[in-house]
């Protein structure tokens, strides 16, 4: 491995015109393809095999032509005070608006308040709804003005208007803000780091390039592939991470190389060798982790995973070939670590332990990475107690996590949507805003109709019922369709236990009448998700984890440093969604990132942030600990090798990560909640990650283990590939490889 990413970087260095030109061919080509596609909107939302989906396909089948999948909206009414909403004046402007929004040439109907009964008992508040023949992400912006225009009229009239629905999708602020916060402290802390603008700027550079190749495809196969807006906005989130994550450590490896006194073509080929080495193996693990999202059944979220996977193969290989060419570009403008320019004499491979980069054989001087290693290996208990039971007191909330899928009731109440919601809670109850379908599947039944009433029959009687309509069939006479309010708002527990109560009391009448009951609508849909997220938690967790578990044995060549890892990345999640869950949930400090509404988490974010935050945090993991297993094979005790490994990479790492937390923390000014949740828990779960549990745990637990870290089985020691990562074989390669000095001068002239 090594050795072939050596001759990789060497070859994109002297050939950095070719490489450099390929990437903008390839950037070019991805923008033009962006440019001339088809836009695409929300992606459509399916759970194959969970049985509100499969009411919903029934509906679909029975009902032909009702457009079942059609965008739906609901025109909320509210009358001044003191006046209602069946005063004379109030019900002419709503009939008229009735009127005018049936006009529309995607309109299937409109339903009128006054002869609906969809004014609320005390006559202040009234609704209309309006079905349209084509789902939400293909209806026009003709049809959406005209909805918008209509309600404004009524407005004039003196009502209150305000439009909920699928229709109207809400338009979150968009978080260009917070992201171009989130590249400037990056770049600050890059400068920081790296000690120059020039070197500094690659990383950058080339994370932008990976991204906006990854973005510009997604966009241009977003029409045909159905990806939704969601899906780019996770891609450009971890490309963006991980692709200036990575050219940092190629970076930084780079100048410890030059400060070696090596050359400058020497010093790309051994940084890509070794540094690329660990790129490489930390980039697997998070396309492990984000490719395994497709295990769980949900095309979505398989769709969000495989494009943000690609994403990060781009990262990769841009990492391991462009940022050598643009070194190449660079010249002697990218210096050495520690240093100004100054060209050094030659160490030995003996020498590296015992120097500081760039002093020639000279004695070490402890830089703040190894003074705190040499801390945490003199008091390893104490470091591990505080950071394990630290993290346990933060993951305690997660015990009370509640999962559902964000509604209108979630929105900021500056949107039409969200005030919408709130009148129809106000006027109807709260379980208005969540109507479940009942779909009586009657066709194996000898009377359909009284199946029909013994599903109402058993329904009514059931907690937490508020309504239950009348049994509408279809033209066939054996699918009916019934809708029951309940008296609890959509995200509530308990709706949640009224959809399995009615679920129950259905198997009773398929006894009784051979008639099948499914339950659907938004609601149960939700509630489906949920558990089915929850189902495939465990096993996805055991294919992720075994397979990168394989993974980083094959890298470090132990059973319990990857067992370590594994660990401590789970009391890193946890605790992340602990944090997620005070936040989001319960409402702590929800004010400072501007949370406006908490609620239950969305669904997907357990098993969302264990695909993501264990690829990332593998990737602290291989970049810190290689280094130690560079410094014990090559003859350092186990408690010096931590030091070693921690002198050379807890600067690099420490910076990676709040490059990472900057670009996921840039994310919380989105006001698309979803957007919100995964920036905020993305940001803390690195923090945890890679300052409490590779800077603090990691050491503490090599430090007590010792020898033992490294023990690896004989006969699967002979039996694994020898990837090398360590950089070995380039260690004993003959220094005749190396370049002529005095080809800096013909560098600074490239």
């Amino acid at each position: 491995m090594a050795t072939f990413l050596y001759k990789l970087g060497r070859f994109s260095f002297r050939r950095r015109h070719f490489v450099a030109l390929l990437w903008i061919a390839l950037l070019t080509l991805a923008g033009v393809g962006a440019a001339s596609a088809p836009a695409a909107g929300s992606s459509s939302f399916s759970i194959p095999g969970v049985e509100a989906q499969k009411a919903f396909d029934l509906l679909e089948q029975r009902f032909p032509g009702s457009s079942a999948d059609g965008a739906t909206a609901r025109v909320v009414f509210k009358a001044p005070d003191g006046e209602k909403m069946t005063d004379a004046a109030h019900k002419a402007t709503v009939e008229k608006t009735v009127k005018e929004l049936g006009d529309g040439s995607e309109v299937v109907s409109v339903t009128d308040p006054y002869t609906t009964n969809a004014v609320s008992k005390d006559g202040t508040v009234a609704y209309a709804s309006v079905k349209y023949e084509v789902s939400s992400v293909e209806l026009k912006d003709s049809s959406k003005e005209a909805l918008e225009t209509t309600a404004d009229q009524a407005r004039d009239a003196g009502l209150t208007v305000e439009m909920g629905g699928d229709a109207l999708q809400a338009e979150p602020d968009q978080a260009a803000t917070g992201e171009i916060i989130g590249l400037a402290l990056a770049a600050v802390v890059l400068v920081v780091t790296l000690g120059s603008l020039v070197a500094a700027g690659l990383p950058l550079l080339t994370a932008i390039i990976g991204v906006g190749i990854g973005v510009s495809t997604i966009t241009a196969l977003a029409s045909a592939l159905d990806l939704g807006d969601t899906t780019s906005t996770l891609a450009l989130m971890i490309g963006l991470a991980v692709g200036i994550d990575y050219a940092l450590f190629i970076v930084s490896r780079y100048r410890a190389e030059l400060a070696e006194g090596r050359s400058r073509e020497e010093a790309v080929g051994r940084a890509t060798g070794t540094a690329g080495s660990a790129v490489v193996f930390a980039g697997l693990t998070v396309v492990i982790a984000l490719a395994g999202l497709s295990v769980v059944g949900v095309p979505m979220l398989t769709k969000m995973g495989l494009a943000a996977a690609g994403t990060v193969v781009v990262a990769v290989l841009i990492a391991l070939t462009m940022i050598p060419a643009l070194l190449g570009y660079a010249g002697r403008k990218v210096k050495p670590a520690g240093e100004k320019g100054k060209r050094f004499g030659r160490r030995t491979a003996e020498d590296t332990a015992g120097a500081a980069a760039g002093a020639a054989g000279g004695a070490a001087k402890p830089n703040m990475g190894a003074r705190w290693a040499s801390f945490v290996v003199r008091r390893p208990v104490a470091v591990l107690l505080l950071g394990v039971v630290g993290l346990g007191a933060i993951a305690l909330p997660a015990t009370q996590l509640e999962l559902g899928l964000p509604d209108d009731g979630s929105q900021p109440t500056s949107t039409t949507q969200r005030r919408a919601y709130d009148l129809l809670s106000e006027g109807f109850g709260p379980g208005f805003n969540g109507p479940l379908m009942l779909v009586v599947d009657a066709k194996g039944s000898a009377d359909p109709q009284a199946a029909a009433t013994a599903v109402s029959d058993e329904v009514k009687g059931l907690k937490d019922v508020v309504t239950v309509t009348p049994a509408t069939f279809n033209k066939a006479g054996d699918t009916a369709m019934i809708t029951v309010i309940p008296d609890s708002k959509p995200s509530s527990t308990d709706t949640e236990d009224l959809v399995h109560a009615i679920r129950d009391a259905g198997t009773g009448v398929t006894a009784d009448t051979d008639a099948k009951v499914l339950v659907t609508g938004t609601t149960a849909m939700n509630i489906d998700f949920s558990q089915k997220l929850t189902d495939a938690l465990i096993p996805y967790l055991a294919l992720v984890v075994g397979l990168a578990f394989l993974l980083l044995i094959v890298v470090f060549r132990s059973i319990l440093v990857p067992l370590k890892a594994a660990l401590g990345f789970l009391l890193s999640v946890l605790a992340a969604l602990g944090a997620v869950v005070a936040v989001f949930q319960w409402g702590w400090l929800a004010s400072l990132i501007g949370v406006e509404e908490t609620g239950p988490i969305m669904s997907m974010m357990p098993i969302f942030m264990v695909g993501v935050v264990f690829g990332l945090a593998m990737d602290y993991e291989v970049f810190l600990v290689t280094r130690m297993r560079e410094a014990y094979v090559h003859g350092e005790s186990p408690g010096q090798a931590v030091v070693t490994g921690f002198r050379y990479s807890a600067r690099v790492v420490a910076a990676a990560a709040v490059i990472m937390m900057a670009v996921f923390a840039g994310f919380i000014g989105s006001g698309e909640s979803m957007i919100k949740m995964i920036g905020f828990g993305l940001a803390i779960a690195v923090f945890f990650d890679a300052f409490v549990v590779r800077m603090a745990i990691v050491p503490a637990v090599l430090a007590l283990l010792g020898k033992k870290a490294w023990w690896l089985p004989k006969w699967l020691d002979r039996a694994l590939p020898n990837v090398d990562v360590e950089g070995e074989g380039l260690r004993t390669s003959a220094d005749a490889k190396d370049t002529d000095p005095d080809e800096d001068r013909e560098l600074v002239r490239a």
